[in-house]
């Protein structure tokens, strides 16, 4: 058996580097977890105190302004938030074998680890390359750019790290304008804790149920989907989560809003609606699309979300429609097209266990382990 490896896993909020620290422990690795977390919460998922190195003491105020006035001078926040994170973590860090960092937000932290405990650092980038992002967001009227320390920040990380994790081909493939950087990446879809999201089948109803959750935004798609869908096509879509930078369709007969839910609470949407929606118009790999088919929904999304690398067998590839980003006439075509099959009869089963499986945290942090034992034989 291979030895434990020591690891640092350094993040700001929860994202799903706290999933892949529960998972590491489990699979018996020494790992530390360094964030601004409330402890409590993170051991409401599943993460042991003892894993937990708080930031805290240093970000505190930081992350107050950030919760309770997120309007307030964001730009200048951001730019605080990420030089006191840096800092902090360069004062708590302890020795470890990995660095894994959120790209944007540690920069001289990476060094630190390299230089101090000679250690890999690889960063997590769950988005477009950042200058793809930028690119894809300044062609969107209204949408909501990165600033200029958040691309600069990004662009220094990727040129520091051995690695960087991505979730899916989109992905990837936006990091062609930077060969350097496409030299490194890992692609690792993300998973799902799959006793959170049992499964479950809609009973038939009056209209073809489709669920979007997530912020109703530009980048999400959503001024698409509000031009897709006609008050006379039997279908009703549902909308769970927070506003954003597109108008929701209120006077629009067909669309209802709900406002956020905690995380564990989407399963009683998932199991009331027919199939998920997703038009993204740039996104790495949405974890709404996981959860929906630990749940036993079918998903429709564009092809900039990540749903096709999904596909892990052929059962779970039967349950993921995936079309073109963009327009709102082939996102009609997909959605008519799911609602026939549905009203024909044609609807999915249980997902068997074995195929479920590979969409678990587990799955995800099996694959991270091959791929850091491999690039740490490298390396020596």
């Amino acid at each position: 058996m291979s030895e434990p490896l020591r690891i640092a896993i350094a993040t700001a909020g929860r994202f799903h580097v706290l999933d892949l620290a529960r998972e590491l422990l489990a699979l018996g690795h020494h790992v530390d977890f360094y964030s601004y977390v409330p402890v409590r919460r993170a051991e409401a998922f599943g993460l042991p105190r003892a894993a937990q190195r708080s930031l805290v003491p240093v970000v505190g105020p930081l992350a107050a302004w950030e919760h309770y006035r997120p309007g307030l001078a964001p730009v200048s926040r951001e730019w605080l938030t990420h030089r006191g994170l840096d800092l902090a973590l360069r004062l708590r860090l302890r020795p470890c074998d990995l660095l894994i960092a959120m790209s944007g937000v540690y920069v001289e932290a990476l060094r630190l680890a390299r230089r101090r405990y000679g250690a890999q650092v690889w960063v997590e980038r769950a988005s477009q390359h950042i200058l793809a992002q930028d690119a894809v967001l300044a062609a969107t009227p209204g949408a909501r750019r990165p600033t200029r320390s958040a691309i600069a920040r990004e662009l220094a990380g990727y040129a520091l790290a051995d690695r960087i994790a991505v979730p899916s081909t989109t992905v990837a493939e936006s990091f062609a304008i930077d060969p350097a950087a496409e030299a490194k990446l890992f692609r690792n879809p993300f998973g799902v804790r799959l006793e959170d999201f049992p499964q479950a089948v809609a009973p038939p109803g009056p209209a073809y149920r489709l669920l979007f959750v997530g912020t109703w935004s530009l980048r999400k798609g959503c001024d698409l989907l509000a031009q897709a869908v006609f008050p006379d096509d039997g279908i009703e879509v549902i909308h769970v989560g927070p506003p954003g930078d597109c108008p929701f369709p209120a006077g629009h007969g067909s669309f209802r809003h709900v406002d956020k839910v905690d995380q564990r609470d989407l399963v009683g949407f998932y199991h009331s609606a027919d199939a998920l929606i997703l038009p993204s118009r740039e996104e790495g790999l949405s974890f709404v699309q996981v959860q929906a088919l630990a749940a036993g929904l079918p998903i429709l999304c564009s092809d900039r979300t990540g749903g096709a690398d999904l596909r892990h067998t052929p059962a779970l590839a039967e349950r993921i429609t995936v079309f073109p980003n963009g327009s709102s006439d082939q996102l009609r075509a997909a959605i008519l097209c799911a609602r026939d099959r549905h009203r024909a009869g044609h609807r999915v089963g249980p997902l068997p266990d074995q195929d479920r499986a590979t969409l678990s945290w587990t799955a995800y942090a099996r694959r991270y382990v091959a791929e850091i034992r491999r690039s740490l034989d490298r390396s020596r």
